[in-house]
């Protein structure tokens, strides 16, 4: 999953940021609303959160610019102007949450995860494939009953797949969705990521591979073949 942050404060930024990260989000970072506006509209994101005060453009006209463009990522309004007037016009402008600052974490964590489950339309956080069983809400995988452990990333990377299931994801899209750094174009991070994957479960399960590869195209999780 991928987050965008648009938060002037550094300190609350780079906090934000570090949880996610440690939860497995892939996340960007801006500072500032028009560099925040250009980010959001060139690249996709699962989750938006969105200060209010910002320099340069103030949230609620960036909020107001993408909603009108067709955008339909999912934002969380971050402010500190904590009136219920605030909130109403916050949600009315198109926002999906609103968080009052100074907030928790974890309360923070929470609504991002609620959020990206809104976005994939499932808030059942337990999404199965076969045998395979992965838990969003604990952020466990188990194949056949038996636990599987693994990276944050490595999760992330099943959890995208397993959510876009019976599709072809490309190693583009992996890229965007999971790593936050530039990844170089022959880099082979994510081949060697998927392959990882797969050895965890076939020791799990030793019948054919639940990740399939589409040469040229990327990777598929089929509900047939798993």
């Amino acid at each position: 999953m991928r987050v965008l942050i648009v938060e002037d404060s550094q300190y609350i930024r780079e906090s934000v940021a570090l949880v996610l990260r440690e939860s497995g989000y892939a996340v960007d970072e801006s500072e500032e609303g028009r560099d925040g506006l250009w980010k959001a509209e060139s690249n996709s994101y699962d989750v938006i959160i969105l200060d209010i005060m910002l320099p340069g453009l103030d949230g609620l006209s960036a909020l107001k610019k993408l909603r009108e463009g067709g955008h339909q990522t999912q934002i969380l309004i971050l402010s500190a102007r904590d009136t219920i007037d605030d909130r109403i016009r916050g949600l009315r402008e198109g926002a999906d949450d609103y968080l009052v600052k100074p907030f928790d974490l974890g309360e923070l964590l929470a609504r991002v995860e609620a959020l990206c489950r809104r976005g994939y339309m499932k808030k059942n956080p337990l999404h199965e494939v076969g045998g395979l069983t992965i838990n969003r809400h604990a952020k466990t995988v188990s194949l056949n009953g038996q636990a599987i452990e693994m990276t944050a990333r490595e999760y992330a990377i099943l959890e995208f797949l397993v959510l876009r299931q019976g599709e072809v994801v490309s190693r583009t899209e992996i890229e965007a969705h999971v790593y936050d750094e530039h990844v170089s174009p022959v880099s082979n991070v994510v081949d060697k990521s998927i392959c990882v994957l797969r050895k965890r479960l076939s020791e799990s399960n030793k019948s054919a591979p639940i990740i399939q590869t589409r040469r040229g195209q990327g990777y598929i999780i089929e509900t047939e073949s798993a």
